[in-house]
């Protein structure tokens, strides 16, 4: 597959790398960022929505920095995984991503923004063109989904990145920067319904870093997902969980998923009831049957929907091995 032409900006600094966005948003030219390139570079060899000009941001050195509450757009997820300073939660579903090559490459701004994923998408151009395109590839023709047909309004392309379930569940909030100034907001609230648009970022909009409060610290759990294969693999489903803990009381509970729609989803109302009437392995159990029913899985990845869901429960209870050592819960 041959990797359609664009020009390449190389900037060593966030200032720069604003000046030629802004540079290329005022002659009307189309860009796209680029991290680590895992996900954007074999889409564009698929001829997937590329763009003629390309913005690196792998000389940005001030994107890089790590330490227990800033985590930099650029920092490598194999630095995420080995760094003393990561969180544990955050260091678990770090070494669950792709494989060492990969992790080497990838970026944790890469795979928060990961592009939604669907079998009639991610295809090359020969094979999408052969079935008339979908909605979100469409090529000007107005193509309708090809997941849920005769309607061309929603994309449904599924999410399926796995540190931001982590992040989401330990308060991470999230910096975005462009050439009109820069925002913040919780991470839980960056995702859009919408496996076009998919976030919050506006054109010329990148991230800059994660910040996590103090009291992360505070805050243990664990993450497990669904996939095909034990390494390589995109999540068929995730369920991050995470606790606090006075004594043997329960004091706090959040639950997020990932890998189930076009958004990963902080789960609050399920998290909150199940903390309210804490029982054991009996509430974990119920828990694991709300969030099954709260997601909605559509086909089009390699597990069918309703083993997704069934699974999810799964998830739930694997994810809540590490509470307490009683045998019921284990």
């Amino acid at each position: 597959m041959k990797m359609p032409p664009f020009v390449l900006h190389s900037p060593s600094s966030i200032t720069e790398a604003m000046s030629i966005a802004e540079t290329l948003m005022d002659i009307g030219e189309d860009f796209d960022w680029i991290s680590g390139g895992t996900d954007l570079l074999p889409n564009y060899k698929w001829h997937l929505n590329p763009k003629s000009s390309v913005i690196s941001l792998a000389g940005v050195q001030e994107m890089s920095m790590l330490t227990s509450t800033h985590i930099g757009g650029m920092v490598r997820i194999h630095d995420l995984c080995n760094s003393p300073s990561t969180h544990p939660m955050i260091r678990q579903a770090a070494e669950t991503i792709a494989s060492v090559m990969i992790r080497r490459s990838g970026t944790v701004g890469g795979n928060i923004c990961l592009d939604t994923r669907c079998f009639w998408f991610n295809q090359t151009e020969d094979w999408r063109r052969s079935i008339e395109w979908c909605h979100k590839c469409d090529c000007d023709t107005s193509a309708d989904c090809r997941v849920i047909p005769n309607q061309n309004t929603l994309c449904v392309a599924t999410y399926q990145a796995d540190l931001a379930p982590v992040l989401m569940c330990l308060g991470a909030t999230i910096h975005l920067v462009s050439p009109q100034g820069e925002r913040s907001m919780p991470l839980s609230e960056f995702f859009e319904l919408d496996g076009m648009k998919r976030n919050v970022l506006e054109e010329g909009e990148l991230v800059s870093h994660l910040t996590l409060p103090k009291e992360a610290e505070n805050w243990n759990g664990a993450y497990r997902k669904l996939r095909l294969r034990e390494s390589w693999d995109f999540p068929e489903a995730g369920v991050a969980v995470a606790w606090t803990k006075e004594g043997d009381n329960l004091e706090g509970l959040r639950v997020a998923t990932t890998g189930c729609e076009s958004i990963p989803r902080l789960h609050e109302e399920e998290a909150s009831l199940a903390l309210e009437n804490w029982n054991g392995a009996e509430s974990i159990k119920e828990l694991g049957q709300a969030i099954r029913k709260a997601v909605k899985p559509v086909n089009n990845t390699y597990f069918p929907p309703a083993y997704r869901r069934k699974m999810l429960p799964v998830l739930v209870k694997r994810a809540f091995a590490g509470l307490n050592s009683e045998a019921e819960v284990l």
